[in-house]
């Protein structure tokens, strides 16, 4: 069927639509339209293609801004130490918020495509980044459901949180879950390991399922799987071998965990180094990965490493069950131009180093390089690369845990090694906790982090340490006959976010406690209402409706310093006030606790 036209009035006869004649005001759409063709007439003089690069400049300098936003915006390190901040109850201001997730996660990928270049992982930042979607779905769940923030509810999410991130790394749930327990906390809920474990055993099987759909494993299998002997694993007298090697990983792990410190403080205290990380980390991180990158460059010094070998490939070769040795004692391999898939080992061999030369070799470098590595204000992990330089007990010791024992089990997928390989690991640790602190604690002691050390040693005197040594007796109290006067220029001269409520104040008997935001509050709602020459006093305020708290638990001036530390770590405590027949005598922080233990650890010289 034919279109039916007419004629549009003003127009050069030239025929439209009806359906376009018949539209409303043609008379204002028929200039517009006039004046965007006389636009696109003058604009396309200069040649279209430089508006083109006009919106190429600009989209360029969108994108610089937002990455430079994005880098700004990205938790550098691990993530592991500020995460075991949280879960002591310390509030770590915007360092869970959902909107650094992207930046993470872009800063990771950037880390892991340097491969073994810069030899760095993803544990640590994947704890992080699960970490803040279990705040985020807490967040959304009590919105949906509609009940009251539960501070309990949320450190329960952080910590099943923890355990999914270490378990969708390896795909190990019950190793991750442990590790998390060990790592994270000091005192464990047996409520929580269940839903960690149930979390983690979850991200575990699509992490596996992922992998059969993508055609990476023909079933769920371990992930560096291995044919070791069942029958007969190993003889009994290389069970002392086992434990020898576990000493020499300890020991190592010492002089590992105090060099990576070390490189820490110096880089702090440097005046250069401190104001080149202070106003220029992409310049800092652009020449350590220089020089890294220059070192393991595999035409160079990098064939002698294995350099070419990615992360997953090494722990591949390395869990191989086969003897180099006898294989490359009666043949010389040559040096191939890419990696063979089938034949990973033949990077550890190289014409003019055996491959004890070459793993000696990478074992020297890697122990510096991994100190460099760790200072690189990027996202990364840092387990994954030890864990592949000594394995369970290097790693065990490094860490404090004795999950990664189980750990190789479950990647390797047998356990018939599993008394040596924990008899191993525990030689490790008894070695390196006696005299150095684990990696994520020598992080958080260069940080400065809130978080209280633990008592170490027996015969330091801690039992004989109580609450009246090292409390702070500077204690503001309010008390109830106190008039307003007098409590307006308390609530100005200080900054405390709760005060001692105390009967009167001739008796100081401690009642309860008073949120500053609530008596400010109660203080600006009730002052219009004083009638003039009227003394009111704190008890009227109180009677109005400003809102008290019990006190449920304080400390006595002859508690020990061990019960004090118990009770802030078991019950994520950050103040409490301390009593003496009642009245109010003082109060016990974190940082009192953290300078008393300090002190017994690390006694002042006597003058």
């Amino acid at each position: 069927m034919e279109e039916i036209v007419g004629l549009r009035e003003g127009s050069p006869r030239k025929p439209v639509p009806l359906q376009e004649l018949w539209r409303p005001c043609p008379r204002i759409r028929r200039n517009i339209q006039g004046s965007l063709e006389w636009l696109k007439e003058r604009l396309f003089r200069v040649g279209e293609d430089w508006y083109f690069l006009v919106a190429l400049g600009v989209l360029m300098a969108l994108i610089s801004y937002a990455m430079n936003f994005a880098i700004g915006r990205v938790v550098r390190g691990s993530g592991i130490p500020e995460v075991k901040t949280i879960l002591t109850g310390v509030i770590l201001e915007d360092y869970l918020d959902i909107k650094n997730f992207g930046a993470k996660v872009v800063g990771l990928s950037c880390t892991l495509a340097t491969g073994s270049t810069i030899f760095l992982g993803k544990l640590g930042p994947f704890v992080h980044l699960s970490v803040m979607i279990a705040a985020y779905l807490g967040r959304v769940r009590t919105k949906t459901v509609g009940e009251p923030e539960n501070k309990t509810k949320e450190m329960e999410l952080l910590a099943a949180g923890a355990a999914v991130g270490v378990a969708t790394v390896f795909a190990a749930p019950i190793s991750g879950v442990l590790f998390s327990i060990e790592v994270m906390s000091s005192h464990f809920s047996v409520w929580d390991y269940w839903r960690g474990f149930f979390a983690a055993t979850c991200g575990a099987f699509m992490f596996h399922l992922l992998a059969v759909f993508n055609s990476e494993q023909e079933t769920i299998t371990s992930i560096y799987k291995t044919s070791f002997p069942v029958d007969i694993p190993f003889d009994l007298p290389e069970i002392f071998f086992f434990v020898a090697l576990g000493a020499i990983c300890g020991i190592l792990s010492c002089g590992y965990n105090y060099c990576q410190r070390t490189s820490l403080f110096f880089l702090k205290a440097n005046g250069f180094t401190s104001k080149l990380l202070a106003t220029s980390k992409p310049l800092y991180s652009a020449l350590a990965a220089v020089v890294l990158a220059s070192i393991t460059y595999p035409p160079g010094v990098g064939r002698f490493m294995a350099s070419r070998l990615s992360m997953s490939e090494y722990l591949e070769t390395l869990f191989d069950n086969n003897s180099w040795a006898l294989m490359t004692k009666n043949s010389s391999p040559p040096w191939s131009a890419e990696p063979d898939p089938q034949n990973l080992w033949l990077e550890w061999c190289h014409p003019q180093m055996t491959v004890f030369g070459t793993l000696v070799f990478f074992l020297v470098m890697k122990f510096w390089m991994l100190i460099l590595a760790t200072t690189i204000p990027i996202p990364a992990g840092y387990f994954l690369p030890i864990f592949v330089y000594g394995a369970a007990a290097f790693s065990g010791a490094v860490t404090h845990t004795l999950s990664t024992a189980l750990l190789a089990f479950e990647v390797s997928g047998q356990i018939v090694h599993a008394l040596p390989v924990l008899m191993a690991v525990l030689a490790a640790n008894a070695i390196c906790q006696s005299y150095q602190p684990s990696f994520y604690d020598g992080t958080i002691i260069v940080k400065k982090l809130p978080y209280l050390p633990w008592i170490r040693g027996r015969k330091i005197g801690s039992h004989l340490v109580t609450v009246g040594h090292f409390m702070n007796c500077t204690l503001t109290t309010l008390a109830k006959d106190m008039p307003l006067e007098e409590v307006i220029k308390v609530v100005i001269s200080t900054d405390v976010t709760q005060y001692p409520l105390v009967e009167t104040t001739e008796s100081q008997v401690l009642v309860g406690i008073v949120k500053r935001t609530h008596l400010v509050q109660s203080l600006h709602t009730d002052s219009a209402s004083w009638a003039p020459g009227q003394q009111p006093c704190l008890q009227d305020i109180l009677a109005n409706g400003c809102p008290t708290q019990p006190v449920t638990l304080q400390l006595s001036t002859e508690t020990s310093l061990h019960e004090t530390h118990n009770l802030f770590e078991l019950l994520n405590l950050q103040l409490l006030f301390v009593t003496s027949r009642g009245r109010a005598v003082g109060s016990v922080s974190w940082v009192e606790l953290k300078k008393a233990i300090s002190t017994l650890t690390n006694p002042p010289a006597p003058k």
